[in-house]
């Protein structure tokens, strides 16, 4: 079935930018929020960002009009009865959402596609409850939807082909690229990207080199846009402890452990930019140039031991079943703007070099952290362009 009509639950910032990728992709949009002031705002927004867009080129005024025209405010949620797909982008809080899903469920008909657009709660405890759990799935847009390319489709323990497919056929729809996973703990994505901030948190810790430094080699030697630290300061560092500890949570995994200096950071009450002092200084916004200087040696060490982890913590994923290693590399590039995927890099260092560098790490430091993932160890064994499945 062509998904035609599509529904959004919550208006704020990702709401807002999933109804507008569903205007812009033909389809009649019902943009809903139980707060009238929000979804107003909401509203608002999509319309002011098609004008902007076709300012700026990135489409026309004609198509931008005829997206706004799309456009229905759904004030109740019943309003959402005769809908294809609805894409739920409410608070992260899992009761919340299964309450969502029980109602939509009474209003939408039986062959509603219904998604969720969580980033860090399991899509299976979300339909645990639902009568027709087969047409619940994850569909995880990253921020700005409208700028990012990735969507995570997910497939939850009763999740039906169907509903996976209509999902990932608007997402082709949306201009997005569709990548299919399993649920598990932070999809691809989140997951994958563990590594980034926590072993760099562990080598501050440990005196390897300072939070300006490892980052310089980071986007220096590694290519990314962003160093550890600063993409801290960025988006937070209590939201970054709050995903790091939602992690654990689910499952206490020796190297998803959040890192003391997380935690002293937000109780001082430096949570990053917006705050004006994280792990850097902000003034008028602005983050204070700190100087820095790494040895040859430091930075082959800084780079080599962030490299093995998301190598090894990709090779757990892809061996758990949650997605294979093209998709992986794909995901990380789309969803975060990784210059290599985890298994690029590893065919560039080679997976011995990364099995090397883990058990090395596991004798000297810590040998649950640093475990290798055995699909790491048996590719390093048999070599090849890929991990052996």
């Amino acid at each position: 079935m062509t998904v035609e009509r599509v529904g959004v639950v919550g208006a704020g910032t990702m709401g807002a930018g999933i109804a507008q990728l569903a205007c812009l992709a033909g389809c009649e949009t019902l943009l809903h929020d139980p707060v009238g002031e929000a979804l107003a705002r909401g509203a608002e927004r999509v319309r002011a960002d098609l004008e902007r867009g076709a300012v700026r080129g990135r489409w026309s005024a004609g198509d931008a009009a005829a997206a706004a025209d799309r456009l229905r405010v759904a004030a109740q949620l019943a309003d959402l009865e005769g809908c294809d797909l609805v894409v739920e982008a409410a608070p992260e809080r899992l009761e919340l959402k299964r309450e969502l899903f029980a109602e939509l469920e009474r209003v939408c008909g039986p062959e509603t596609v219904l998604a969720t657009n969580t980033s860090s709660l399991p899509v299976t405890e979300i339909a645990a409850a639902a009568s027709s759990p087969e047409r619940i799935c994850g569909m995880h847009f990253f921020n700005p939807p409208a700028l990012m390319k990735l969507v995570e489709v997910v497939a939850g323990e009763a999740t039906g082909e169907p509903a996976l497919a209509e999902t990932a056929e608007l997402a082709e729809r949306m201009g997005r690229t569709p990548i299919r996973c399993r649920d598990a703990p932070g999809f691809i994505v989140n997951r994958c990207n563990r590594p980034f901030a926590l072993e760099s948190l562990r080598m501050l810790g440990e005196g390897v080199a300072g939070h300006a430094e490892i980052d310089l080699v980071v986007r220096e030697d590694g290519g990314y846009r962003m160093g550890p630290f600063e993409l801290m300061d960025l988006i937070g560092i209590d939201v970054n402890l709050s995903v790091a500890e939602s992690f654990y949570a689910q499952r206490a995994e020796p190297r998803w452990e959040p890192h003391e200096i997380q935690r002293r950071l937000v109780a001082e009450g430096r949570h990053g930019r917006k705050s004006g002092a994280g792990f850097y200084e902000y003034e008028d916004g602005k983050k204070v140039e700190v100087s820095a200087d790494v040895d040859a040696a430091t930075r082959e060490l800084i780079l080599g031991r962030l490299l093995a982890q998301l190598v090894n913590e990709a090779c757990f994923a892809v061996e758990e079943g949650v997605a294979e290693p093209d998709d992986v590399d794909a995901a990380m590039k789309l969803g975060l703007n990784h210059p290599k995927g985890p298994f690029e890099w590893a065919r560039e260092i080679g997976p011995a070099t990364a099995l090397a560098t883990l058990d090395r790490l596991a004798g000297e430091l810590d040998a649950d952290r640093y475990r290798a993932a055995p699909v790491l160890r048996r590719w390093s064994e048999l070599g090849g362009d890929a991990p052996p499945a």
